[in-house]
């Protein structure tokens, strides 16, 4: 398969992680025959600098004229600190998913077996915790009308669906739930929000449409508690935009570190792939920055376009690594010299070395490199 992806790098941490993402594609298309072709543009606060626009009009026409987007972070502390900033990176990629229709994210929430004792939460809470995350990405209080008052001292945010905007969420969330476990939970505020309430009813007579998916409800502020008390009991959870927002970040904590969480978004056209971290700019440069949402996000790139043994490689070699404890410092006790990069080359070179996976991470342990 020949696929063009526009590869978005961004800010801070972005390029880095971005980069051993792109390394593992490398590998998996001499693997597997396929040609891969990329091509960088800007996005955020480096498109800022450059241009005055977080989303250029080049950068835009590539990701339309692309197969599939490869995106990396946005933000910079100059605009984190400065809440009065009229041209914001977090503007490029609201505008990006809403010129591009990626109404949908995709979250998938996984405990890993030989994590389990580097999450804040309990193992016996978090063992065998298999979620995923159905946010909608383009509608809500983000998109909505703002208003601020003349004097300043007044402001407000307008939260607004359609019937239409729900239903094509829900859809993929049903069909999710019928090739998993068969069950979706629907997290809103229907007992205050008049949406939640239009959400509740859409989706209601929506279900009847899969007889063999279990509908269930619950409130963002429980959902947010079970979360942590027993995020087992969930399969599919569907919500809108800011609670799903806030709730997949929330689900970060299960897996020991957001450095793990890949994302998809999705659209009836177009596709982006990212990692759910911030750009995390205290980390830049410093070879410290957890590529593996990345690489995982790579493997969902591949899935979306049905390379299934392809994306299941990249999962089975990111599991090796973990399992080695080929991890950069977040989620590292033991080697205190895995950088970003040798994370990225054991994954690649696992993909095309199977079998020599224990010896190359006693070359990466030596400092020595891996070949590609």
């Amino acid at each position: 398969m020949k696929l063009n992806i526009a590869v978005l790098p961004g800010d801070g941490i972005g390029p880095e992680v971005t980069k051993q993402a792109i390394k593992v594609l490398k590998a998996i298309a001499l693997e597997f025959d396929h040609t891969f072709l990329f091509k960088e543009a800007l996005v955020g606060a480096v498109a800022i600098d450059e241009h005055n626009n977080p989303l250029p009009d080049k950068t835009l026409e590539l990701c339309k004229s692309s197969d599939a987007i490869l995106f990396g972070a946005i933000g910079h502390p100059k605009y984190d600190n400065d809440p009065s900033a009229k041209v914001r990176p977090e503007q490029g990629l609201l505008k990006l998913r809403k010129e591009l229709g990626l109404y949908a994210n995709v979250r998938p929430v996984k405990a890993y077996d030989t994590l389990l004792d580097k999450s804040p939460l309990k193992r016996e809470i978090i063992e065998g915790t298999d979620i995923s995350i159905y946010r909608e990405l383009t509608g809500g209080i983000y998109f909505g009308e703002k208003k601020l008052s003349e004097d300043g001292n007044t402001a407000s945010d307008l939260c607004e669906y359609s019937r239409e905007e729900i239903e094509r969420i829900a859809h993929l969330a049903f069909k999710a739930a019928q090739s998993r476990s068969k069950k979706v939970t629907l997290v809103d505020k229907a007992n205050v929000l008049e949406t939640s309430r239009l959400w509740r009813r859409v989706v209601t007579e929506l279900a009847k449409q899969y007889p063999d998916v279990t509908l269930d409800f619950l409130f963002v502020d429980n959902a947010a508690m079970q979360m942590i008390l027993n995020p087992k009991q969930f399969d599919v959870i569907l919500t809108e935009n800011l609670f799903g927002d806030i709730i997949s970040d929330e689900a970060s904590v299960i897996g020991g570190s957001i450095g793990l969480l890949a994302s998809a978004s999705v659209g009836d056209k177009y596709a982006m792939f990212e990692p759910i971290h911030g750009s995390y700019p205290q980390a830049t440069g410093k070879g410290i920055a957890n590529p593996v949402a990345s690489i995982l996000s790579a493997a969902m790139l591949l899935e979306h376009f049905d390379l299934h043994d392809e994306a299941d490689l990249i999962k089975e070699a990111v599991e090796k690594a973990l399992k080695l404890n080929v991890t950069t410092p977040d989620l590292n006790t033991i080697y205190d010299n895995i950088s970003t990069n040798k994370v990225g080359d054991f994954i690649a070179d696992f993909i095309s070395h199977p079998k020599d996976s224990n010896h190359n991470f006693t070359n990466i342990h030596l400092g020595q490199s891996t070949i590609i």
